[in-house]
């Protein structure tokens, strides 16, 4: 167990860094009309803005969590802010798309890096039980607080100062954070065996991952049988498939299939997929809703998802205290019960001659129900997982999380699109798809209540597996 000397503080850090990467998945989307416009992009490139994080995220954060075992939690973790600092002020100087989306996926790499060693810091530095489910609701509470402060930040610094402000902000944020964990954090320890890096393994998920995120990302878009869309899922296919069976002969795996064997990580991971593709895809129906049905303005929209955001940030809370005391399993078919009746509701206030207050209780109950969930999954992925695998076993549950958002948005948009037609007709068509998209999220909440009666009765009983000698 790593030194405890600082741990309020080094909560802190960790609760800061998930803040600025949820605050960097928002605050794109409010300026990306003003850098189309400056910069050139066509209507179909200019999605390549958020694409190019989305694909390179994706793909590599399974490489990113058993970077983090292998070569040190807390360089990693100071690696991925210095990498979101650099890329940072690269897309805020760029003067041409190819710049600005190079950037983006530098970003994406950061975030790659970042995500699972936040965890797998948060998870050696509180042992499993009630202080890591504290951790976990405090880093949960400040993701829920990112996804508004990005709305909101993006909105007022567009505004008042353009679409590079949205780069910059970022700059001094993650290097002080960067520079502040070498100050707090404990020092990754010296010792213990040495690791082999497991190279094959490495190109092959990357590039298996990347691509299929890629296919997620591009075939709505481009449409599912364009030849670069085919190409691209065949080779996924082939290397994700080539990937299974070096990691069942390796010696030392990138991911140890024992890991599969862990009851608790494989629900979590099940679990974490479905969560992105119902409750992670309704902020985009949220927007189409306040946008383009009712017209608001961007600094309108993300005051609007001040609702949500509160309500997420206090079903964390929540979600820690029941953790602790009536157990995982139990948290997570609470909050799935509480976002499926919220979301349910919510469809409600998916029409065009509605007010934004028609869908508040529905906003507030799936948000509370939102956050139960997202502190439970995490809780769950972590338990029974050793110190020298929490990083890899964080990477597991965030390719999940990535992966499920990519599923469920395709097929959610593609529903939700359907027979949408051009004219007066559009905002009431848009908005009675949003409300369709929106029950079947309910629905998909319906699938993760289901899986997790497969979670153990008492998540953590099962023995962490040891090092390999």
């Amino acid at each position: 167990m790593a030194d405890h000397r600082k741990p309020g503080l080094s909560l802190a850090l960790l609760a800061l860094a998930q803040l600025i990467f949820a605050l960097d998945l928002n605050i794109v989307f409010v300026a990306l009309p003003d850098i189309g416009a400056e910069l050139g992009f066509t209507s179909q490139t200019q999605q390549w803005v958020v694409s190019a994080y989305v694909v390179v995220a994706g793909g590599f954060l399974l490489l990113g969590g058993r970077a983090a075992d292998l070569l040190g939690r807390r360089r990693v973790f100071v690696l991925a802010l210095a990498i979101y600092a650099v890329s940072s002020l690269a897309g805020g100087l760029a003067t041409s798309p190819a710049v600005i989306i190079a950037a983006r996926a530098v970003q994406g790499l950061g975030g790659a890096l970042l995500l699972p060693s936040t965890l797998a810091l948060l998870n050696n530095l509180f042992e499993e039980g009630p202080r890591r489910n504290r951790a976990l609701a405090v880093w949960g509470g400040a993701g829920a607080s990112g996804l508004t402060v990005g709305a909101l930040l993006g909105g007022v610094l567009t505004e008042g100062f353009g679409w590079p402000a949205v780069f910059f902000v970022n700059v001094p944020l993650a290097g002080a954070v960067a520079l502040a964990a070498l100050a707090v954090i404990p020092a990754d320890e010296r010792g213990g065996p040495r690791r082999r890096f497991d190279l094959p393994g490495a190109l092959t998920v990357t590039g298996g991952a990347t691509l299929l995120v890629f296919v997620l990302v591009q075939g709505p878009e481009v449409g599912w049988t364009t030849p670069t869309v085919v190409v691209a899922a065949v080779l996924a296919v082939a290397l994700l498939a080539a990937f299974a069976v070096i990691e069942k002969r390796s010696a030392d795996p990138l991911m140890p299939p024992r890991l599969l064997r862990n009851r608790s990580l494989l629900v979590a991971v099940t679990v974490t997929a479905i969560f992105m593709g119902t409750f992670g895809a309704l902020p985009y129906f949220l927007t189409v809703l306040l946008q383009t049905v009712h017209q608001f303005s961007a600094l309108e929209a993300g005051l609007a998802f001040l609702v949500p955001s509160l309500a997420i940030a206090s079903g964390t809370q929540i979600g820690e205290r029941m953790a602790t005391r009536l157990g995982t399993r139990a948290t997570l078919v609470t909050g799935f019960a509480i976002g499926i009746v919220g979301t349910a509701g919510l469809a409600l206030g998916f029409d065009a001659g509605a007010t934004f207050l028609a869908a508040v209780p529905g906003l507030v109950v799936s948000g509370v129900g939102q956050g139960i969930v997202w502190t439970a999954m995490w809780i769950a992925a972590s338990s029974g997982v050793a110190a020298h695998e929490q990083g890899v076993a964080s990477g597991l549950a965030s390719t999940a999380l990535n992966l499920g958002n990519a599923v469920g948005l395709a097929v959610l948009i593609a529903v939700a699109n359907a027979g949408v037609p051009d004219g007066d007709a559009a905002r009431a068509a848009t908005a009675a798809g949003g409300a369709l998209a929106v029950l079947l999220t309910a629905a998909g909440m319906v699938v993760g209540l289901v899986a997790v009666f497969a979670l153990p009765r008492k998540v953590g009983a099962t023995p962490p597996v040891p090092a390999p000698v």
